[in-house]
């Protein structure tokens, strides 16, 4: 019994035999939302113009869609804050130093975050800078977050669930981050000190920032702040999440979007 003769695939009309519907010599067109994610995942380099942006930082009377986005992105970056409290293993440099205070005071370390915006506000002064409506309301509105949430949030009983704790607080602090900043009605206590310094000193921003918050995060150490783990994840990741929440209010927030 022979076989049967084995018969050479034809190529008609420049298309491949086993797949007739594609010309030879063209690529599969690939699926553009990959791209499209990345895009929306890609780290700004400065804080973008949004339609509720505040077109004067030093408004006193700005407008009330702008005032109430500015309010809803502190309350977010305070409800952050307030759940890497919760979670026990590490805070923020500033809250390890608000949390040693409350220790050493026997107050709760949503008032020792109060007095620390205060108390660096007036550290604003010799620097001649100006704090606009977003300083004052940063100050405020980030501390009420965190003495109205942690009562309110669940202790982790794993190390598991304080990991994720930790990170759920840095992607709201992100984000609370990213409508707060493009509100642009002035920057925090703490991010206006910074800049201040830098002014004055000429000395690069990054350094400026490094110093001060290794300078608050030992001195919160020495009083008592937790620091642990959940502080260095929050120093890893706060940087990039902040920068890509930037990029995602820049996207969705676009003045061309804004019609009538």
């Amino acid at each position: 019994m022979c076989c049967e003769p084995y018969e050479t695939p034809q190529i008609v009309a420049g298309r491949h035999p086993a797949h007739p519907d594609s010309p030879i010599g063209f690529k599969a067109e690939v699926p553009s939302w990959p791209m499209g994610l990345l895009s929306f995942l890609r780290p700004a380099k400065e804080v973008p113009t949004t339609w509720w942006s505040a077109t004067d930082p030093m408004s006193t009377r700005p407008p009330v869609r702008t005032l109430l986005i500015l309010i809803a992105g502190l309350w977010i970056f305070g409800t952050g804050d307030a759940i890497l409290i919760a979670a026990g293993i590490g805070n923020t440099p500033w809250t390890v130093l608000a949390e040693g205070i409350a220790l050493n005071i026997d107050w709760s370390v949503g008032q020792a975050t109060f007095l620390v915006s205060v108390l660096v506000l007036l550290l604003w002064i010799p620097l001649k800078e100006k704090p606009g409506i977003g300083t004052i309301l940063n100050a405020i509105i980030i501390a009420v977050a965190i003495e109205v949430m942690v009562p309110l949030l669940p202790v982790p009983d794993s190390q598991a669930m304080a990991v994720s704790e930790v990170l759920i607080g840095v992607l709201l602090i992100g984000i609370g981050s990213g409508i707060y900043l493009t509100a642009n009605l002035g920057p925090g206590p703490r991010d206006g000190w910074m800049t201040g310094l830098q002014k004055t000193s000429g000395i690069p921003i990054a350094k400026v920032r490094v110093v001060i918050e290794v300078s608050v995060l030992v001195l919160g150490v020495l009083l008592g702040g937790t620091f642990r783990e959940g502080t260095i994840l929050f120093a890893l990741l706060i940087g990039p999440v902040v920068a890509i929440c930037l990029n995602l209010a820049g996207r969705f927030g676009s003045p061309g979007e804004v019609h009538g």
